[in-house]
């Protein structure tokens, strides 16, 4: 095992689950498969199944169960050990002839204790004690129908996507978001009147609804487990409300603060409200490869961090119809491929034009490695000569073998330099100059009538246009930019006009896509119905 490190943390959990896994059908939910796609590849995973009949299911209450032949399962799961996930475990197990099951939660049995309700007094008492894990284990044996078979319920961490050895992500918690100010009325209308909160400044842990502060809960046992692999003793810091919120319960965890007593190291922990960088997040000014793919590329289905390469030019067949459902989707993760990590991790630190450029040379290595034909070219790199470099391993299925990683991440460069979202990538920035621009001398109103005319339904649109999606980017740029500011007569006409023109926008969609019902609630034949109907009132 390496230094004690992000990676080093993530790989030791997963060591953990691959010593129990052989010769079992194992389950996982989203999280944890992204945790080990990122960390080690589920190639690892079914070699250290060691059976083709043993295969790797996702975790539902409709997956398929054992079979007489598959007596051992394991499930690995991110989420809390109760609820609904404790009634998929039961009828994933009803229904199967299992006679060995072992679960594995990413979440401390201190955060089981809380989820349960058990005082912090009561929950001290049982310290080195696990009986809501043993609760479970008796339920499985049970459920497995016999209670000489067996059970074993385990905590693993497996908090992290480790996807450098300086970066990870926790796909887990991607929908924790901070709170906004508004949020403070439904805090307080759970709250009596002498107790209200006046501002997101009071928030406290004791002020957050249930399901949010067992979520936080679950991130700061994750967090301890961390520090206590990095054998440091945290100093945190916190900026914004909620990040205060969760440096002050980390700092009072109880088995943080026994860790802290033997720990040697020291480390500064820094937690940030997502909110205070809105504008990073919807902004085009990074000159970074890497955030360009994955802004243009497909997502990877049930990941929240990688996308999908199209590999099919890589293969004999002719066409997209005839590589359908032949050809898996490429992706960014290479865990078994040093060669192409270390193109990965380059990829990440260097600017644009850098990392184009660091693609090419990896791949005139590895062709010049299979001795293939390949034709050198100095100057500009182009998507044409990156194409030409990749079309060499081409129906080659040893140097397919060899270099698929790097050949993945130059197909996803490809295909990210020739997509027409980049090009309007450089269209997002000139604007966002320019609102910048007229921000500083003009005001919020003169920027919203500047907006104005591109709201443009989709009958009207071409294909420089921005879609609703993006026209939702720019207001959120706009608004983030710009702060608090006070609502005069013009900006209230200009707001009025822009909110106009983004209902006629939704409403004439053919079809909205995912995150736009999300954000309506509606499809998109509702809008138009309610739409419709409201011109005639009028």
């Amino acid at each position: 095992m390496s230094a004690p490190g992000v990676l080093s943390f993530t790989q030791q959990g997963w060591e953990q689950v691959l010593a129990k896994v052989k010769r079992a059908v194992v389950y996982l939910d989203a999280a944890c498969a992204e945790s080990l796609h990122w960390c080690c590849g589920s190639t690892r995973l079914v070699e250290a199944v060691g059976s083709p009949g043993c295969p790797l299911r996702e975790f539902e209450p409709k997956a398929v169960g054992g079979t007489a032949e598959q007596p051992k399962a394991v499930f690995v799961l991110s989420c809390l050990l109760k609820g609904r996930t404790v009634e998929a475990l039961r009828d994933i197990v009803c229904r199967s002839h299992f006679r060995y099951c072992v679960v594995v939660t990413a979440l401390s049995h201190a955060v089981h204790l809380t989820a349960n309700h058990v005082p912090a007094a009561a929950a001290a008492e049982l310290e080195g004690q696990q009986p809501v894990f043993e609760q479970l284990e008796e339920k499985l044996c049970e459920w497995m129908g016999s209670m000489n078979y067996t059970a074993e319920v385990l905590h693993v961490p497996l908090l992290l996507s480790p996807v450098a050895p300086y970066l990870a992500l926790t796909p887990a918690f991607a929908s924790l978001f901070p709170l906004l100010p508004q949020d403070v009325h439904l805090l307080n209308s759970a709250r009596p009147d002498k107790r209200r909160l006046g501002s997101l400044g009071e928030v406290d842990s004791t002020a957050l609804t249930p399901e949010l502060m067992l979520q936080m809960r679950c991130l700061v046992s994750g967090l301890s487990s961390l520090c206590e692999h990095l054998g440091v003793r945290e100093e945190c810091f916190a900026v914004g409300a909620l990040s205060r919120v969760i440096a002050a319960d980390l700092a009072n965890y109880a088995p943080a603060k026994n860790r802290r007593k033997t720990a040697t190291g020291r480390a500064s922990v820094v937690f940030v409200d997502r909110t205070l960088d809105l504008t990073g997040a919807v902004g085009h000014h990074g000159d970074n490869l890497v955030e360009k793919i994955i802004s243009v590329l497909p997502q990877l289905p049930g990941h929240t961090n990688d996308v999908m390469v199209n590999m099919v030019e890589l293969t004999a067949l002719q066409t997209q119809e005839e590589s359908q459902n032949v050809v898996a989707p490429g992706c960014l993760a290479q865990a078994n491929d040093s060669a192409a990590r270390a193109l990965w991790e380059a990829l990440l630190n260097t600017k644009h034009k850098e990392a184009v450029m660091e693609v090419r040379r990896h791949l005139v290595e590895a062709a010049s490695r299979e001795n293939l034909p390949i034709k050198m070219s100095m100057g500009r790199v182009t998507p044409g000569q990156l194409t030409s470099y990749v079309q060499l391993f081409k129906n080659n299925l040893k140097a397919l073998r060899n270099h698929c990683g790097i050949l993945q991440l130059g197909l996803a460069t490809v295909q990210t330099l020739k997509h027409p979202q980049t090009a309007k990538w450089d269209r997002f920035l000139a604007f966002e100059r320019l609102l910048l621009q007229s921000i500083g001398e003009s005001g919020m109103s003169v920027v919203l009538n500047q907006l104005l005319p591109m709201c443009k339904p989709s009958a009207q649109r071409t294909s420089d246009d921005y879609g609703p999606e993006e026209l939702l980017v720019l207001l959120i740029y706009i608004y983030s930019v710009c702060g608090e500011f006070t609502v005069d007569k013009d900006l209230g006409e200009a707001q009025e006009k822009v909110k106009k023109a983004l209902v006629q926008v939704f409403c004439e969609e053919v079809e909205l896509s995912p995150l736009l019902q999300k954000i309506t609630g509606k499809v998109c034949s509702n809008i138009r119905k309610k739409w419709n109907l409201r011109f005639k009132t009028e």
